[in-house]
């Protein structure tokens, strides 16, 4: 009425009002009433936004990639934008201008030009591994005092969620990390009947070190043995040797006694040859008949008649005849047997 309006801004919503072009209020959630033939107002939102992007770049060794991802920004300082950007509302309420919805092109046109100029400078397998290096460099330029601030804008986040090369390209790379896969899984095949081999050694390893704690044990318990017979075997080597030692000892003096003995009779044999000797000595200048006849008393009359035979017989060629009858002979037999009775 009369030209006269009323106007309420939300809280993330900036506020100017011109008056002859200079500024009569600013700020954020402001409500007042204003003249409106005389008087020009500026909305500016506040809030972050989300805008999606999606860009195909070439890379340094000339393949095509397409890059997607999202970027959040906001209006940092609203009196610089709207100083680049026409932001003014109409009396119906909207924008006189469409300028407002381009920001969210140039922050997109401002985030290609800084990622292409990164994307000339990288291999495709390095744009496929280094998302997080790419995000890093586009987010620290957009942050530079020329780019983004410059405008009155504020990065608040970006982020990468692809990068994808074309179909082609794509197959050959799957193809590439497929041989990849299956050569690694042929490494892992290998390897683990590697392990297999090497555990497998490592058993038999351990079954022959085994074996050989055997052997040597029961060598061991052999020598044992042996030492155990060796000592008495040398134990009874020692017996036997005493007992020998005993014998030989018992031997000489059984020599001893012998040669004693045999010194003993040899003495008391030359003690009769000398006894038997002296009388010899002495009988040796008798007349044997005397001695013949010094023993016929004492002489058995069958050795006197043998003797007297004997006489006879010795000097039979100085008798001529001797008649010997049957009754002398019987006589002298009967003179024998009392006797020999």
């Amino acid at each position: 009425m009369f030209g006269i309006r009323y106007v309420k801004a939300s809280p993330s919503t900036y506020v100017l009002q011109y008056r002859n072009g200079q500024p009569v209020r600013e700020g954020t959630g402001l409500a007042f009433f204003y003249f409106a033939p005389s008087a020009s107002l500026v909305s500016i939102p506040l809030e972050s936004v989300d805008t999606p992007f999606m860009f195909r770049e070439v890379s340094s060794d000339f393949q095509d990639v397409t890059v997607q991802g999202q970027v959040t920004w906001r209006v940092s300082d609203p009196k610089t934008l709207a100083s680049l950007m026409n932001f003014t509302l109409k009396a119906s309420g909207e924008y006189a201008s469409e300028d407002p919805p381009k920001v969210a092109q140039r922050v997109v046109n401002a985030v290609q030009v800084q990622l292409r100029s990164l994307l000339q400078g990288m291999t495709l397998h390095e744009l496929l591994r280094g998302s997080d290096r790419l995000v890093q460099s586009v987010r620290a330029q957009l942050s530079a005092p020329e780019s983004l601030p410059a405008s009155g804008l504020d990065l608040v986040d970006l982020s990468i969620l692809a990068v994808k090369p074309t179909p082609d390209t794509a197959r050959a790379l799957e193809a590439q990390v497929r041989e990849q896969i299956l050569k690694q899984a042929d490494d892992a095949l290998y390897v683990r009947r590697n392990a297999a081999i090497e555990q497998e050694r490592a058993i038999k390893e351990n079954e022959l070190n085994t074996e050989i704690a055997v052997e040597t044990k029961k060598r061991q318990i052999r020598e044992t043995q042996m030492e155990a017979e060796r000592s008495v075997q040398e134990k009874r080597q020692a017996i036997d040797e005493q007992a020998m030692a005993g014998r030989i000892e018992l031997e000489r003096r059984n020599e001893s006694l012998t040669e004693l003995k045999a010194s003993n009779a040899r003495r008391e044999a030359d003690a009769r040859a000398y006894a038997l000797d002296a009388v010899l000595k002495t009988l040796r200048d008798i007349d044997p008949k005397i001695l013949q006849a010094l023993t016929l008393g004492s002489v058995d009359p069958s050795t006197l008649i043998a003797s007297a035979f004997q006489g006879l017989a010795e000097n039979a060629g100085k008798i001529g005849e001797l008649n010997i009858s049957p009754e002398l002979l019987q006589q002298l037999t009967k003179a024998r047997a009392p006797r020999a009775a």
